[in-house]
């Protein structure tokens, strides 16, 4: 009986599906989190008559058929890119996207990764880094006598120094864009990488077409909302509930047909 299979086909789809909604409400709070949701496709359908074939030979065709499909799997986990809220902290290197792009970080092994937590630091050296030390790009140093830092829209950074009255600018943030940011890959830590999927990174200054405006002193929060996750779970665990069921029922009438004399 193929409703086992099926059924087994069904409980394994929805615990992927919980899984990710359980990930999603674990970074309900994350900065600048996108959450995830998984996608469905049916599997292949045995056909026991073919739709079209012939049924006479006067040339009349079958008009439906009959096809039993074989139950679902996972055909992707896609990431919801809509813009999270701005939530204001007032600290002079929070820095969050309105709009399109991605902060450019280098990693320790010289590789470049994108992100949209702009929840910076300054190192020892006076250089703006993540919260996990990985340089910021372009690479912009704080001068240690700044008694001010101000990011404007456009990603330019200025600095008031002890005594001076004209900020000085000391760099220039970029923005990264991509053909399909949806294909890039989560590594954690906030962090994406490019990959072919994605296409290659584009970068351009914050406010110029096609990418978005900085925004000081606010971050992006995740863009979880936990209503519609908790609704979705419940459908989930319906689902779950009902393939279940599938398999005790088959169970049931296979252990019926085995006692039959």
């Amino acid at each position: 009986m193929r409703s086992l299979a099926i059924g087994a086909t069904g409980m394994l789809a929805q615990q992927l599906n919980v899984e990710t909604i359980s990930n999603n409400i674990a970074n309900s709070t994350t900065t600048a989190f996108k959450k995830q949701r998984a996608e469905f496709q049916d599997l292949l359908y045995q056909n026991f008559r073919r739709i079209g074939s012939t049924s006479s030979d006067a040339g009349t065709t079958v008009p439906t058929g009959v096809q039993i499909g074989a139950g679902v799997r996972v055909a992707s986990v896609g990431r919801i890119l809509e813009q999270g809220n701005l939530n204001v902290t007032d600290n002079k290197l929070d820095v969050a996207v309105n709009g399109t792009g991605y902060f450019q970080v280098t990693l320790p092994s010289g590789d470049t990764a994108y992100t949209r937590a702009g929840n910076f630091k300054l190192s020892a050296e006076g250089v703006i880094v993540t919260a996990d030390g990985y340089q910021v790009q372009p690479a912009m140093t704080i001068p240690t006598n700044a008694v001010d830092i101000a990011i404007n829209p456009s990603g330019e950074v200025m600095v008031k120094l002890d005594g001076q009255v004209n900020p000085q600018n000391v760099g220039q943030i970029q923005l990264a864009a991509f053909a399909n940011a949806g294909g890039l890959e989560a590594v954690g830590d906030n962090l994406f990488m490019q990959t072919p999927a994605s296409g290659e990174a584009v970068a351009g200054n914050p406010g110029a077409p096609g990418f978005g405006r900085l925004v000081q002193g606010a971050l992006e929060t995740s863009n979880v909302n936990i209503v519609q996750e908790i609704t979705t779970l419940i459908s989930a665990q319906r689902a779950y509930e009902m393939n279940s069921k599938v398999i005790k029922t088959t169970d049931e009438m296979m252990q019926q047909a085995g006692q039959m004399r």
